[in-house]
């Protein structure tokens, strides 16, 4: 049946990875006939621009497929949104085939084994891997006009929650150098597992990996678009980019780089 799933990796001398698994907007033409939600209504649900922001000095895997086609960030059996409960109440598909159902199931399986390849090969090389693991989510749900609930709505959610604990010096280096930084000349408000602990992806790899590795689930705010619109302010994208960079910068100069 061809690729169902489209996904680039760039490598560079890095035990860092930089992902982007829903960034994407693309649906295979094969699926178009069975697809009933139009373009606006799945560009809410998805997470646009973090493949801008996961343009970084270090790997990158960056996916080309929506994860209306396969969320690679969801296990075999939800990774195809077959029923509302899997997609936010919508019904994405129907009459989808059984023929396409399967074969979008065995490319799931195919692309978490390459992805076990490319972090066993990180391993190999460094000894230890560190996964930025890019999303963004809403904070208005209810309409554009909603109050934005900061309380229950982190500028930046950080999901750490299956790391293991050996971990926990790298996850507060982390937020400790996103604190030293502002966005809009304000404080970032940056909390841990608030919205979201990390998905299956990330369960995936720190169970097969994670004495040799951690995830970072980076939730952003959708402060940096309309959500409703999809209307990008690309300052504040490249604000958050610089954000990462500094992250970075602050890890390559710091002993935490050879940990593991």
């Amino acid at each position: 049946m061809g690729n169902l799933f489209e996904f680039r990796v760039n490598k560079t001398d890095s035990p860092y990875w930089a992902f982007a698994i829903h960034d994407s907007h693309q649906i295979d033409e094969r699926l178009i006939p069975y697809l009933q939600l139009n373009e606006q209504i799945r560009f809410r649900e998805e997470d646009p621009h973090t493949g801008c922001m996961a343009e970084l000095p270090m790997n990158q895997l960056l996916v080309s497929t929506s994860r209306f086609q396969l969320d690679i960030n969801r296990k075999i059996e939800d990774a195809i949104y077959l029923h509302p409960d899997q997609a936010w109440g919508l019904t994405v598909w129907k009459d989808l085939p059984e023929e396409m159902i399967r074969a979008l199931q065995s490319v799931h399986t195919d692309t978490y084994m390459q992805i076990d390849a490319l972090i066993e090969e990180t391993i190999c090389k460094y000894g230890f891997f560190m996964i930025w693991d890019l999303h963004s989510y809403n904070s208005k749900r209810a309409s554009p006009d909603e109050v934005l609930n900061t309380a229950e709505n982190p500028q930046i959610n950080l999901g750490t929650f299956y790391n293991h604990p050996e971990w926990r010096h790298v996850i507060d280096q982390f937020i400790q150098s996103v604190s030293t930084q502002k966005f809009r000349d304000m404080p970032i408000d940056i909390r841990e597992n608030v919205k979201f602990k990390g998905g299956y992806l990330a369960q995936h790899i720190l169970a097969k990996y994670g004495d040799k590795g951690c995830v970072l689930s980076i939730e952003f705010r959708k402060d940096f678009m309309d959500e409703w619109t999809g209307v990008p302010y690309m300052p504040l994208i490249q604000s958050y980019k610089r954000l990462l960079l500094h992250v970075l910068t602050d890890f390559k100069t710091d002993p935490i780089y050879a940990a593991g």
